[in-house]
């Protein structure tokens, strides 16, 4: 998924999520993408700064004082740079619950590591002795066909503080 921040030609600004950069430009020129607050259809994207998905330090600049790898060059300390899942009160609580649902599998659950698509099928299909809850890896080729198999699996995203 990606979220593109748009405006139409009447200046609203919106923010609008797509699978696809592909999938924005063919829903745009169908005219299926509409400002929320006119109704146009004359809408584009607007500048947009990328969301990193991890902190990096900020680089020293060549001219910042001896002794202050952190000085811009005006010699003012250089801004704090926060992660972008941080910085939104709503997404730190997200983070949490998932780090949360994260332990509970790891305590609750045998870990199979890269098994997992066979582990689930042997369970699925009674191969098991007894049926037990699992987690490890598995490709997203692989947890598309345990899905399409009807195998129950939850995908748990990895979040940015697990060095993913």
């Amino acid at each position: 998924m990606i979220r593109y921040a748009l405006s139409c030609h009447e200046g609203h600004e919106f923010e609008a999520w797509f699978r696809s950069s592909s999938d924005y430009d063919r829903q745009a020129a169908a005219s299926l993408v509409v400002c929320p607050a006119c109704g146009s259809d004359k809408v584009d994207k607007a500048l947009m700064a990328p969301a990193l998905g991890k902190d990096y330090p900020a680089p020293a600049p060549e001219t910042a004082a001896a002794g202050s790898p952190e000085a811009t060059p005006t010699g003012q300390p250089a801004p704090t740079q926060t992660h972008a899942l941080t910085a939104d009160p709503r997404a730190r609580a997200l983070v949490e619950t998932v780090r949360r649902l994260r332990k509970y599998v790891a305590e609750n659950a045998d870990y199979v590591g890269p098994r997992f698509a066979a582990e689930a099928r042997r369970i699925h299909h009674g191969e098991e002795a007894e049926p037990r809850s699992i987690y490890g890896e598995a490709s997203a080729d692989d947890a598309k066909e345990l899905i399409e198999e009807g195998i129950d699996i939850l995908p748990l995203p990895r979040l940015p503080d697990d060095q993913n």
